[in-house]
């Protein structure tokens, strides 16, 4: 049986120079897998929300799509946010539809971004410095009365404020670590039950029984899988959305 975890190699693509940059040393330029997949979902994200954008008297497939994923992320700002979820609703949106197709063009290629650590974790902290750039903005210090709630009694601060502050310092690692865990795990175990098709298939009769019920299981599979990749960047998007809701409204807490 293949190694299920080869699908998650680093590897790369186009061999380019390293550059020297100050403050941050030697940094590699070449095009990896994980990079490749990551301008792939990009591009395709471009491509399709073009084709979704033409004018049409009766609304196409791809229009279609195209607006109810929009109009879902759309009503999912406002309905967290509230009036003000219009203006961040090309950032939240923006990270849905990434996360969204390298979710689902990893089901069809060989590697998936998000199954790096390093690709979700610097999603996460991006969540959490835009969240931090919006609570200054907005509330200047007063940003920090969101480690200390009000109506609480006094005494209750000093276990409250450490407790409300390493909350908030691990959001970007449970953003990170949940979109991560979700897509490493799943692969692994489709890779797992399609080597044990391919390795009860060549026992004969009685590994075809076997065989068969592997199979049906990698298909039942991959149907949850595509499942879990929507679902993962819908979380992704709520929690985003709630997240910066705590800092818009912050004179509520």
């Amino acid at each position: 049986m293949a190694d299920p975890m080869h699908q998650f190699q680093i590897q790369k693509i186009v061999e380019l120079p390293t550059v020297t940059v100050p403050g941050l040393g030697a940094i590699d330029l070449s095009i990896t897998n994980s990079v490749f997949a990551m301008l792939l979902a990009a591009t395709l994200i471009v491509v399709f929300y073009a084709a979704a954008a033409r004018k049409a008297v009766v609304p196409g497939r791809l229009q279609t799509v195209g607006e109810m994923l929009y109009g879902l992320v759309d009503g999912l700002a406002e309905s967290i946010i509230g009036h003000d979820g219009k203006k961040f609703l090309p950032f939240v949106f923006t990270l849905f539809a990434f996360v969204l197709f390298m979710n689902i063009q990893g089901m069809f290629l060989v590697f998936t971004a998000t199954s790096q650590l390093a690709v979700t974790l610097t999603l996460g902290l991006m969540v959490i410095l835009t969240v931090v750039g919006v609570g200054f903005a907005k509330n200047g210090l007063k940003f920090f009365k969101l480690f200390a709630p009000s109506g609480v009694p006094w005494p209750l601060y000093f276990l409250l404020v450490p407790i409300e502050i390493l909350s908030f310092l691990i959001r970007p690692i449970t953003l990170g670590l949940r979109l991560f865990g979700n897509m490493l795990g799943g692969h692994v175990v489709l890779k797992i039950f399609a080597g044990f098709v391919v390795a009860l298939g060549g026992l004969g009769v009685l590994g075809w029984a076997g065989a068969a019920l592997a199979l049906s299981s990698v298909v039942a599979l991959t149907a949850l899988e595509f499942m879990v990749a929507f679902l993962q960047a819908f979380v992704f998007a709520v929690l985003t959305c709630v997240y910066l809701n705590d800092v818009v409204h912050l004179d509520s807490h």
